[in-house]
């Protein structure tokens, strides 16, 4: 196999494992910068591989999809985490050139692992242990207190794989509503506000920060992002530290999500990162001079990371279901700039968009 050299020249393929929407910003991106993109999706046809070069059908484990995929690819990245690592690993160990690194997958995908590490680095979160099988709880219970959020240690995401234990009664059907797997137990995070921080790393080592964004979530899923959030410079420091140590322990090329809760006293605990391009970081689409899907494969792709300079305040609505039905209003407000995923069925809850509504930077 021939060494891969950086900075990759425009023609250059880029291979996403992912067809979803994230997969297809980033694919548009990539285009406007003179790649070609081949995308690996589950079915024929994803929202991603309709605005690429090239759709691999395949399962995201399947080794021969991921390996195909890989060899018509100058560099392999993902849309989103739940690519088994160990597949990761294999391509990795073969000499095929990946970013971002496995150990980032890996880690990110067993919670228990993920805060361990950030613990490890120095990075606080909520108390938390591991809870093998409904025996642990009581114990666990009585050490972190009531009510502790219990979740699946793989998998599971917008609110997915959760369950909150407040009494006995919550503690023993606790396990059985996340079906009981390996799970971790969470202690009660008394925060004000969700913030997140979205942060690249180049191949240079170059690390840059877009400004904090204050997320509004329901029943688990992200409603709205509010960017750049209103912050004292101190908390802006510290969300910018926090996602910079993570960057430089991983070892990280490309653009990550570090998800926050943020205390009465101002303490940042790290809720969770997620290492791709993230939902709370769509308000750069419109609201930055480079966005984050054009950061990530610039950095992917050994180019200079693009200034994370905010052109605009801007609100991000994420449109669910049916609300993308909605499509000729949102196109007529002058304030809006609206992007559709191109997916098929808008079943409820299912995250069809998202509108960016702009307005004047605050000062």
């Amino acid at each position: 196999m021939a060494e891969v050299l950086f900075p990759l020249p425009p023609g250059s393929v880029i291979g996403i494992v992912g067809g979803g929407q994230l997969g297809r910003m980033m694919a548009l991106a990539a285009a406007r910068l003179g790649f070609d993109v081949a995308v690996l999706a589950r079915e024929a046809g994803s929202p991603a591989g309709r605005v690429s070069a090239r759709e691999v059908v395949g399962g995201y484990g399947d080794p021969e999809a991921l390996r195909k995929l890989a060899e018509m690819s100058d560099v392999l990245t993902f849309e989103f985490e739940n690519v088994p690592g160990a597949a990761i690993a294999a391509l990795e160990a073969d000499g095929f050139a990946v970013a971002p690194p496995g150990k980032a997958l890996t880690i990110s995908q067993d919670r228990v692992t993920e805060k361990t590490f950030l613990n490890d680095h120095g990075l606080p979160t909520v108390a938390f242990m591991p809870i093998d099988s409904a025996a642990d709880l009581p114990h666990a219970l009585q050490t972190l207190g009531a009510p502790a959020l219990l979740k699946t240690r793989r998998e599971g995401y917008d609110g997915k794989g959760q369950a909150w234990i407040t009494n006995a009664v919550d503690e023993d059907q606790a396990f059985v509503r996340i079906g009981g797997q390996p799970a971790i137990l969470e202690a009660r995070a008394s925060f004000v506000r969700e913030l997140s921080v979205i942060a690249a790393r180049g191949r240079d080592g170059v690390m840059l920060a877009y400004p904090i964004a204050q997320n509004h979530h329901e029943h688990g899923v992200l409603r709205r992002s509010i960017a750049p959030a209103q912050a004292p410079d101190a908390t802006r420091q510290e969300a910018e530290r926090i996602a910079f140590t993570l960057l430089q322990a991983l070892d990280y090329v490309g653009v990550i999500g570090v998800e926050l809760f943020e205390l009465a006293d101002g303490t940042l605990l790290v809720n969770e990162f997620a290492p791709r391009v993230h939902n709370t970081g769509h308000w750069t689409a419109d609201g930055c001079e480079v966005d984050q899907f054009e950061q990530h494969i610039r950095a992917v792709a050994g180019w200079p990371l693009g200034p994370t300079t905010p052109l605009a305040q801007v609100e991000m609505l994420n449109l669910l279901g049916d609300e993308a039905h909605d499509w000729a209003a949102l196109a007529a407000d002058p304030s809006a700039r609206l992007w559709l995923y191109g997916k098929r069925d808008a079943a409820p809850g299912r995250k069809m968009g998202h509108v960016n509504r702009l307005s004047p930077l605050k000062g």
